[in-house]
């Protein structure tokens, strides 16, 4: 392939071309791949593939990333039967292509190409974190449904490095293709269990690709890190409903209007009574 510069030089292509070996040409093609636009993979991919001209080359080079995409972006999938989506991400990965939807207490194939889910099979989360992890997506759930216009979220449940932890993760998009960009927002969150205290890590994503009159990516990214109280928060709790609620609730004397001297305890009628029984 040649290129006549403006100034009637002749660049040889083909030379650079040849000095790529195979290995090369799949570390470019899989990179390519891995910075598809949100909305714009099939594109990127047919484009990959008309360059490389090689199909044997382009397997050897997708087999792998085609799922590292998936997983990165949170691509979402609908499993027939089933209302709510689900989002591919590496801690649903249960290996040989199958995922877990922890609300649904299912497992199932994802075929990264067409981005289909299919032979579901029941599948339990761990019983220990259960019951965090089903009030974390309830609560998850809610707030994607008031803030997100197309908000999908998945909430996994897992024991890591012998921590209960909890995994939030937050998918929304829009694709605008005829108007020229495509858009998507992710964010993943992370808390350890522990008897005082849950330390909490997140990762926003966001990712936008606008190609009208031009052709601009913005990729941005903000790491949050906090320290979340639990056993004092609680004990704050209970102790401020000691001062009211639980006061309003009972009498401050007993019905005599005296407090009860436990030093003199026989002196009342009832340990007498009690005594003689």
């Amino acid at each position: 392939m040649m290129l006549r510069g403006g100034d009637g030089v002749c660049f040889k292509m083909a030379a650079a071309e040849e000095q790529l070996s195979d290995r090369d040409r799949v570390n470019i093609a899989t990179n390519f791949i891995m910075h598809a636009p949100p909305g714009e993979f099939n594109e990127v991919f047919n484009d990959v593939r008309s360059l490389m001209n090689n199909d044997t080359l382009l397997k050897e080079a997708t087999v792998h990333a085609f799922a590292q995409y998936n997983m990165e972006q949170f691509t979402p999938v609908k499993i027939e039967g089933y209302d709510d989506q689900v989002l591919i991400t590496e801690h649903g990965n249960l290996g040989n292509g199958r995922f877990v939807d922890p609300k649904n207490k299912l497992s199932f194939k994802f075929d990264h190409v067409k981005k289909e889910g299919s032979d579901v099979h029941p599948q339990e989360g761990e019983p220990a974190i259960e019951s965090w992890r089903s009030a974390c997506d309830n609560a998850v759930r809610a707030y994607v449904k008031n803030h997100y216009p197309y908000g999908i979220c998945t909430i996994y449940g897992k024991t890591i490095n012998g921590q209960q932890t909890i995994i939030a993760c937050i998918e929304n998009h829009q694709f605008q293709p005829h108007n020229f960009w495509n858009g998507r927002w992710r964010s993943e969150w992370k808390f350890n269990i522990a008897s005082s205290s849950a330390q909490l890590t997140g990762v926003l994503k966001i990712q936008v690709h606008y190609y009208e009159d031009g052709n601009v990516q913005l990729m941005s990214q903000k790491d949050v890190q906090e320290t979340l109280p639990i056993t004092t928060a609680i004990c704050e709790n209970y102790n401020a409903m000691s001062d009211t609620t639980f006061k309003a609730l009972r009498r401050s004397l007993p019905v005599t209007r005296t407090k009860v001297d436990w030093n003199k305890i026989m002196s009342y009628r009832i340990a007498q009574e009690m005594q003689s029984a």
